[in-house]
């Protein structure tokens, strides 16, 4: 796959494409771009898909704060796996919001980047304030020699498949339901800080991660399977978010993940953990030793799982 930031690098390409967010690449999205990459295989066409940078929303608002599924480089990686041959990056602006569908289609699609075909998601609709719907699409595709196709839905028996779901799963612990839809176990990526090292006492050295991109969905609170990417190598991990209040931590939420199989010191170093399972909810309990015992069935439960 292609990444283009500028339309001069297409030298003028016809294209079948398709537009959207594309968040979290997920079954629908995956359904579009493969029935996108069969409409360009039947007309002799290089297959693209146009995604924007930046969350519109957060360009309009300034104090919108999104909370997303994937980074835009994550985001880029999943769609480059899609085998699509060209990803259009367009920076959305106030000035591109400000546009009509007719002109949006007219101006930017067809005459900057030659889009011959557009396949328009079932749902979608785009141009100043969404005004217009698919019979609209068509006739204005029709005045500049585009063909408007409206993609079929897709079904899989799911009630619904969207980003704004997976994201509602995530936060509700249904980290295997989200995986289901993603095709993939939800990730986050940080940075491993110095924590209190309490959960060292009690035989569970933790490395607490600092997710260094705000715009990532943090799942809820409690305690998770997960795998761990360290440096290259792949481990089991007990990972607990939550606030830990048989330590009586006040309301400051942390993220710790106990490696099984490992020790060594990684403070610094870039992590990875990928939601596998969620095992339980997060407890207060009245001794530490009580957490001890817990956390070694946690243990125990965790590595049968990811067995």
């Amino acid at each position: 796959m292609i990444v283009i930031r500028n339309s001069d690098s297409l030298k003028r390409k016809k294209l079948a494409a398709t537009i959207g967010f594309f968040d979290g690449v997920h079954l629908g999205h995956r359904y579009l771009i493969s029935e996108l990459k069969e409409i360009a295989a039947q007309s002799g066409l290089p297959s693209a898909i146009i995604t924007f940078p930046q969350h519109p929303r957060a360009v309009l608002r300034c104090d919108y704060q999104p909370k997303l599924l994937n980074t835009y480089d994550e985001k880029i990686e999943l769609l480059n796996k899609t085998g699509i041959d060209y990803c259009i990056s367009l920076d959305f602006t106030r000035d591109l919001s400000q546009l009509t569908a007719k002109e949006f289609i007219t101006e930017i699609l067809a005459r900057k980047y030659h889009v011959e075909i557009l396949l328009i998601g079932y749902d979608h609709r785009f141009g100043h304030n969404r005004e217009k719907g698919f019979e609209d699409y068509v006739a204005y595709g029709k005045d500049c020699n585009m063909q408007v196709v409206k993609a079929s839905r897709y079904s899989e028996g799911e009630e619904s498949i969207s980003s704004s779901e997976i994201r509602r799963l995530i936060a509700s612990h249904n980290v295997e339901g989200a995986a289901h839809l993603l095709t993939y176990p939800y990730t986050l990526e940080g940075r491993i800080v110095s924590g209190n090292k309490i959960g060292r006492t009690l035989g569970f050295p933790t490395a607490n991660i600092l997710v260094e991109e705000p715009c990532k969905i943090i799942p809820a609170t409690g305690v998770y399977a997960v795998w761990v990417y360290l440096n290259g190598q792949k481990y089991k991990g007990m990972l607990y978010i939550g606030d830990r209040p048989t330590l009586n931590n006040g309301s400051n939420t942390s993220m710790e993940v106990n490696i099984l199989d490992f020790s060594g010191d990684i403070y610094n170093n870039k992590i990875s953990v990928a939601f596998i399972h969620y095992i339980r909810a997060d407890i207060k309990f009245n001794t530490l030793e009580e957490l001890r015992l817990q956390l070694e069935h946690d243990r125990e439960t965790i590595g049968k799982l990811l067995d």
